[in-house]
């Protein structure tokens, strides 16, 4: 698989950083978009490539179509295609719905949703003209079943599972796979909010005792994107340790 290419929105720290770490060992020459983690995304990327991978860091502001499309662009100028597009970039605005802003509100849905939307049709083309491809998108438990002072993230992870369904059924004709990967509690820096006695708590709701590591859901978004799970599409895969079942 040396020749194939992973796009990675995100890419730079937490379950981005661990899905780009995978695809590289496997044999991906990996694209790692970041926004605002620039020096991450280049430490992470030398750090592959001093190991025998094919790492670039790419910018990849997905606010809106504009820049989308560079990231497509910035993408192939590194490795002349794309086989795999994980939408992973996101941020988690929390708190109770009556405090939030409208710059709030929108920042979520543009962050958790639509970045997910427009890198999509960034790549739309090139996946679908190809007749090859998938793209794996990032949702979450939250967006199954919805979690208190998180309202607006768990609308726009909810809408991420619909467009999944909805682009796995427009591009299945095209041999192009959409699936997505709902992380249950996940040990990253979102964790970083919560005091001691808070995770604690949170852990013991957890049927198997532990935080996902964020190599647990880069397993899940490796297989996903593996012809592994060639008949596999239109899927949500939740990854919470029996958190939400």
């Amino acid at each position: 698989m040396s020749d194939k290419v992973a796009a990675v929105s995100g890419g730079a720290k937490g379950i981005g950083a661990a899905v780009s770490r995978l695809f590289c060992r496997r044999g991906y020459s990996v694209a790692i978009g970041y926004r605002t983690s620039r020096a991450a995304a280049v430490t992470l990327a030398d750090e592959l490539n001093a190991a025998g991978g094919k790492a670039v860091a790419v910018y990849a502001d997905l606010s809106g179509m504009k820049g989308a499309e560079e990231f497509r662009r910035g993408v192939f100028g590194a490795f002349g295609r794309a086989d795999v597009l994980v939408n992973n970039a996101g941020s988690c605005e929390h708190g109770v719905l009556a405090e939030f802003s409208e710059e709030h509100i929108l920042r979520s849905v543009t962050d958790n949703l639509l970045a997910a939307v427009y890198a999509s049709k960034a790549f739309y083309d090139d996946f679908a003209f190809g007749g090859s491809g998938s793209i794996v998108n990032i949702s979450s438990v939250w967006g199954i079943c919805g979690a208190s002072t998180e309202s607006v993230y768990s609308a726009a992870k909810a809408g991420v599972i619909a467009f999944t369904k909805s682009l796995a059924k427009e591009l299945a004709p095209c041999g192009v796979r959409v699936n997505a990967v709902a992380p249950g509690v996940t040990d990253t820096d979102m964790l970083a909010r919560f005091g001691n006695d808070e995770r604690a708590e949170l852990k013991n709701e957890i049927p198997l005792g532990r935080f996902a590591s964020p190599g647990d859901i880069a397993s899940v978004v490796y297989f996903l994107a593996s012809d592994a799970a060639s008949y596999i599409t239109g899927q949500t895969f939740n990854v919470s340790g029996g958190y939400v079942i």
